[in-house]
């Protein structure tokens, strides 16, 4: 009677709690969540390819969108180009989505600098998304970009690449919360 109290005792135990566990606990899902590990700049270039002095902390005046950092480009009113970029893995079947903050401020008055955004994924030839002016606004604004899917893995890099014109103003793109994301 024993042996059978202890069986019917296991019995409502795994009806109570779902049923046995069959080996290893699910993956997490190959598409879901972001990929990238440094997206608000919280720790400098990590994760990123930058050239010098792009990566400043914000102040009360000039704050970032989240957290203490942000990527600033150009803003001195001299001929030259800064560019940021970042590569992650795209798994198959997976749709990548690359949203960034901006927010510009410039005393040029006619369009001469811009900070061309585009998104460059392996068998696709790589084009400009976005090409954003002086306008673009001094509060932080939202852009997004997708890969769209494919059935085998690939290879993605979004890049910020502001050029500036001398003699016609300066203009400073400040970019923040670069997030990778896949579904």
């Amino acid at each position: 009677m024993r042996a059978f109290l202890t069986t019917a005792t296991a019995a409502a135990l795994l009806l109570a709690t779902g049923g046995a566990s069959h080996g290893q606990p699910p993956a997490d899902a190959p598409c879901a969540g972001q990929i990238h590990p440094n997206p608000g700049f919280e720790r400098g270039t990590t994760g990123w390819t930058a050239g010098p002095r792009i990566v400043v902390l914000g102040d009360a005046a000039r704050p970032a969108h989240t957290g203490r950092a942000y990527a600033a480009f150009a803003g001195l009113d001299v001929t030259h180009s800064d560019l940021l970029r970042a590569t992650v893995t795209v798994p198959p079947d997976c749709n990548l989505t690359v949203s960034f903050w901006v927010r510009t401020t410039t005393t040029e008055t006619s369009r001469g600098d811009y900070l061309n955004v585009g998104l460059a994924v392996t068998g696709i030839p790589p084009k400009t998304r976005f090409s954003l002016a002086f306008d673009g606004g001094a509060q932080w604004r939202q852009y997004s970009m997708s890969s769209g899917t494919a059935t085998t893995e690939r290879t993605a890099t979004a890049s910020f690449l502001a050029s500036e014109t001398a003699g016609n103003g300066a203009t400073a793109f400040d970019v923040d919360d670069v997030t990778f994301t896949l579904s």
